[in-house]
């Protein structure tokens, strides 16, 4: 199993970023993903989950209104579009083939960083 994010960067307030997560070595169809974050000195906070035919998306509170997950069955791929992104998004994003704790197994991440 690989998941490997990216598209993270240095973005200011206001701005937008969209996620990737590629993944291999298993069905990716057949399983929910899950978005995960970790700020700096803080711990893991779960962010969206999407179920295996999209047609269910959840948020946290957070994020609700402003992130978007989708996915792409075809080519193993999972998104997390971020709009409207506050100082406080700043984290490292990860992706994980799970829908529930302890969500494992998941990638090395990919760093978001709001400022101006």
């Amino acid at each position: 199993v690989q998941l490997v994010e990216s598209g993270g960067g240095l973005v200011q307030p206001g701005g937008s970023l969209r996620l990737s997560c590629a993944t291999s070595g298993f069905a990716f169809g057949a399983y929910y993903m899950t978005w995960l974050r970790q700020a700096p000195g803080k711990g893991l906070e779960w962010v969206s989950t999407i179920s295996t035919e999209s047609t269910i998306q959840t948020y946290a509170e957070s994020v609700r209104g402003r992130f978007i997950v989708s996915r792409d069955n075809a080519k193993g791929t999972l998104y997390l579009q971020l709009n409207s992104l506050k100082t406080e998004d700043t984290a490292m994003y990860y992706c994980a083939k799970a829908r529930s704790s302890p969500f494992f197994p998941r990638g090395q991440g990919t760093q978001v960083i709001v400022s101006s």
